[in-house]
Order: C-alpha cells, then sequence, then structure tokens
C-alpha cells in the first residue's frame, strides 16, 4: 500500500493496543479503518496474522 500523503510504501506497525500502517516516507499512521476500503492483498495477508485489531 502506499501513503495517501507522499505515496511512499505503509508498513504495519504494532504496538500493545494497536494496529497502525505507517509511512516509511512522511511517517504519517493511519487507522486501519482509514484506509480498509483501499488493502491491497500483500497487506491484507499481513493484517491477518493478527488475531485481533482494535479499532480506536
Amino acid at each position: 500500500m502506499k501513503c495517501r500523503e507522499c505515496g511512499q510504501p505503509l508498513k504495519v506497525l504494532r504496538r500493545c493496543r494497536q494496529v497502525r500502517l505507517q509511512c516509511s516516507g512522511c511517517r504519517k499512521e493511519y487507522q486501519i479503518h482509514e484506509v480498509a476500503a483501499d488493502l491491497d492483498p500483500e497487506t491484507e495477508a499481513e493484517l491477518e496474522r493478527f488475531t485481533c485489531i482494535i479499532y480506536d
């Protein structure tokens, strides 16, 4: 997936109680629900590794 702001790749960022997508360029963070409609198969596969994603 690419960042909506700068077009750089997003990486999955896991914290204790959160999963976010963070841009490797501008460091902007996205909550999963903000980009759910745009998830690509590779990112979806990575997110499937987590048993629970807390939306906040």
